[in-house]
Parts: C-alpha cells; sequence; structure tokens
C-alpha cells in the first residue's frame, strides 16, 4: 500500500471518529505569536512543548533553516499576515544546532538534482533568467548567523511597526534547550 493510500485511510477513521475535536481553536494565535523555525523532523513536537505552545497558542512557519532569503517572499509575507490580518504581536526566529543548512553549498545540491534527472539545460537556462542558483542553493557558516540575518530582515522590514519584537534563539534539537540569541525588547527601546 501507498503512503498516499495509508494517510487517506488514516484521516477517514481521524475524521468519522472525531479524533480532530481537541484541536478545534480559531485562527487568531492565542499568545499573539509567530515563530519562524526551520524544517527539520525534530522540532516537530520538542519545539512547540519546548515553548509551552498548545494548538491555537501561535503562528508556526517552517522553511529550511529558519532563513528569511528575500524581504518580499513568501515566508515575509506570512509574517506580515500574522502581525496585521491574525493580530500577532511579536514574532520569535528559532534557528537550531545540527542544522543542515549549516555548510549547505549549491555544488552538492545540484549534484543530487541532476543525479534525480533534472538537465543541465535546465540549470543553464534558469542562470540565464537571472537566477543565481549558486547564492539561492547556500546556506550559512553557524546557524547562529542565520538565525541574526533573518531577525535582522524581519526587524527591518518596512511594512513591519519598529514596535514589533523580533526575537532570535536557538534549540537544541536533542534537549530542547533555548538559547536566547537576540532578545527583541531591547532592539525597540533603541
Amino acid at each position: 500500500m501507498s503512503l498516499i493510500n495509508n494517510i487517506m485511510d488514516y484521516n477517514k477513521d481521524f475524521v468519522e471518529t472525531k479524533q480532530y475535536q481537541e484541536f478545534l481553536t480559531t485562527k487568531f494565535p492565542d499568545k499573539r505569536m509567530v515563530v519562524v523555525t526551520c524544517m527539520d523532523t525534530r522540532l516537530t513536537e520538542l519545539l512547540p512543548k519546548a515553548m509551552n505552545l498548545h494548538n491555537g497558542d501561535a503562528k508556526i512557519i517552517k522553511n529550511a533553516g529558519a532563513i528569511v532569503s528575500h524581504p518580499f517572499g513568501s515566508l515575509m509575507r506570512s509574517i506580515i499576515v500574522a502581525v496585521y490580518a491574525l493580530e500577532a504581536d511579536e514574532v520569535f526566529v528559532v534557528g537550531h544546532y545540527d542544522c543542515g543548512m549549516t555548510g549547505l553549498n549549491s555544488e552538492n545540491v545540484l549534484k543530487q538534482a541532476k543525479i534525480r534527472g533534472i538537465s543541465d539545460d535546465v540549470i543553464e537556462t534558469l542562470g540565464h533568467a537571472g537566477i543565481n542558483l549558486d547564492t539561492w542553493l547556500t546556506g550559512f557558516n553557524h546557524v547562529r548567523d542565520g538565525i541574526e540575518n533573518s531577525v535582522k530582515v524581519i526587524r527591518n522590514h518596512p511594512l513591519l511597526p519598529k514596535n514589533l519584537p523580533v526575537h532570535g534563539l536557538i534549540i537544541d534539537p536533542e534537549t530542547g534547550r533555548l538559547d536566547l540569541i537576540d532578545e527583541g525588547y531591547a532592539a525597540i527601546q533603541k
């Protein structure tokens, strides 16, 4: 049986037995916060537990490395929507130690893409279209660098209020320990 069939069979039972009821909440985050974090599987349940978050407490946005790489990309749009349309009052950027984006380089990613069937012509065409894959498919040297940069992009965004606290943290993916890298309240008092 395929993965999608397993998921659909499970989902049918989930809905029929009303297991969804324990997750009912509104679209507004109860703790009025946005969390930008990494998509690492170790954080799926650990991060909310380590931050004392329950279903409905926060808007959680995930991507590779918790990196806000473009000030007008979809991740930044999600933050702006959370602040203005969904009543979030603070932003937490939470990276993690042992992140796969540490030391990631485009050469290795593109090599794997080619093995999976992406042709040199496609890669060349993207380059001619002005897409710099070397920059786009590169991570950071240290997770702290990535967090500090993402906090800076969010904090200085022209469409966000200057009094919006933007915090930077790093979580240990084994223990859940949080290290505060940038406390957002101090930054708004400057």
